[in-house]
């Protein structure tokens, strides 16, 4: 079964909506698929999300080339975008070069993510030129934390706004495929979508983009003490699964667990051989 394409995707621009979520093993990224999920972004986010880190700045190409592969296992049809970590491509073109093609060649990404704007029109363009697609990122940008003061709107004033919008036009215009459009004004978001030619995806940033992405984690309620107001909770599975893996610690420490159902007994000649040896 062909994966969802570049040409696809482009192509649901003001027809339909597209539907992303973060994705970070197999087993989440098939559940994902058979759901409808088009799109699933290994995020860099994986650094929070999955390894414990306070931000996504530690996680490394390595890592991000692991869990990649393991979504791409995982799944069949969707688009997977590999989110190039901190430090894989802002070295140089050439690092950027050789990483893009690490996440295709070595992971099987259908296509990398680059946080950045304007400054990033010309890495954008070389790797577009070489095949490999680019998924930009604007507004908040994680791996900017420490420049922006946290995970804060951006875009509020209209000097902002305007260095967000010109950003979206040149990542278009270097030929990104789409575009994740995280934490601006609703009204931000809106115009952008209108003014580029290619699909935005939003998070934290209102209904008007052409589609939108979630942590997985937050839309099922993994933390129950952590609820971003962009992310809806569909599901909350914290306590259900605290409250079974309480039942299993229980049943083992009072040997209901396993029980006889559980076991595969010997036959006849390995029981009497065990009866026999000293």
């Amino acid at each position: 079964m062909p994966r969802i394409t570049v040409p696809e995707i482009r192509s649901a621009k003001g027809k339909r909506k597209l539907v992303s979520v973060t994705a970070y093993d197999a087993p989440m990224a098939k559940l994902a698929e058979q759901a409808g999920v088009e799109l699933l972004l290994v995020g860099d986010s994986v650094a929070m999300v999955v390894l414990g880190r306070d931000n996504t700045l530690e996680v490394t190409m390595d890592e991000m080339l692991h869990h990649t592969r393991a979504v791409v296992r995982g799944s069949e049809r969707a688009h997977v975008v590999l989110d190039m970590p901190f430090m894989s491509y802002q070295t140089g073109e050439d690092d950027a070069m050789r990483n893009a093609g690490r996440a295709l060649k070595e992971a099987g990404a259908s296509s990398i993510k680059l946080e950045g704007g304007s400054r990033l029109a010309p890495l954008v363009s070389r790797l577009v030129d070489s095949g490999v697609p680019v998924m930009g990122h604007i507004g908040l940008q994680p791996q900017s934390v420490n420049q922006v003061g946290g995970f804060v709107t951006q875009g509020r004033d209209t000097h902002a706004a305007d260095v967000i919008i010109a950003d979206a036009i040149a990542l278009a215009d270097a030929g990104a495929y789409a575009m994740v459009i995280e934490k601006v004004p609703v009204e931000l978001a809106e115009y952008i979508t209108k003014r580029v030619p290619v699909p935005t995806i939003g998070i934290g940033c209102g209904p008007h983009c052409d589609g939108q992405v979630l942590v997985v984690h937050d839309a099922l309620g993994f933390n129950d003490g952590f609820h971003p107001r962009h992310a809806k909770q569909y599901l909350s599975l914290a306590g259900p699964i605290r409250d079974a893996l309480t039942a299993y610690v229980a049943e083992v420490r009072d040997g209901r667990f396993p029980a006889e159902e559980h076991a595969v007994h010997a036959n006849a000649q390995l029981a009497a051989h065990l009866k026999e040896r000293v």
